[in-house]
């Protein structure tokens, strides 16, 4: 009852938000993605969020636990990538069977480095020789010119309202 009182509260508090889609004759379509690394107490595994935007206003979100536990923050943040990018197919599929076009490639905003690099890079090394081959398909996509990973700093990260706990002020400034 506690809870539910507290999403009453909340939602009394916000009554004046809302979505606004404006209609516009440029259509883009990019995404955020973001990770919780070691999320879950329970059984330690990470939370994966993604949003995705079209002409700029949010169309869909997921969050999501990941199926396994990683070993690091860039493993992390890469299978979340791998995610997102699989969401972007999925997306542009049933856009293009409803013949929207856009330009290519799609861009994925990721706040970390490693990950990005790891994409860029096909050598395996002793840092990534434990990430699962399944998720090299992220490479794949970025070689075929389907997405790109562009670097956005954290605080701008949409998707963090998503994924980890927030304080106060972050959570109001992406909300």
């Amino acid at each position: 009852m506690v809870v539910v009182k507290r999403i009453f509260k909340y939602l009394q508090g916000t009554i004046e938000y809302g979505l606004w889609y404006p209609r516009s004759k440029d259509f883009n379509m990019k995404a955020y993605t973001n990770a919780y690394w070691d999320g879950s107490l329970d059984d330690r595994k990470s939370t994966s969020g993604a949003s995705f935007h079209a002409s700029d206003y949010l169309v869909s979100w997921v969050s999501k636990k990941q199926g396994s536990i990683s070993l690091s923050t860039a493993e992390v943040e890469y299978i979340s990538i791998v995610t997102c990018c699989t969401h972007i197919l999925s997306m542009k599929k049933t856009l293009k069977d409803i013949h929207v076009k856009f330009p290519n490639p799609i861009p994925i905003m990721c706040d970390n480095t490693s990950a990005i690099s790891i994409s860029k890079n096909p050598v395996m090394h002793s840092k990534t020789k434990h990430i699962p081959i399944k998720y090299n398909f992220l490479r794949e996509q970025i070689v075929a010119n389907t997405v790109k990973l562009v670097y956005v700093p954290t605080k701008e990260k949409l998707e963090s309202i998503f994924t980890k706990p927030l304080a106060r002020e972050p959570f109001k400034y992406l909300r």
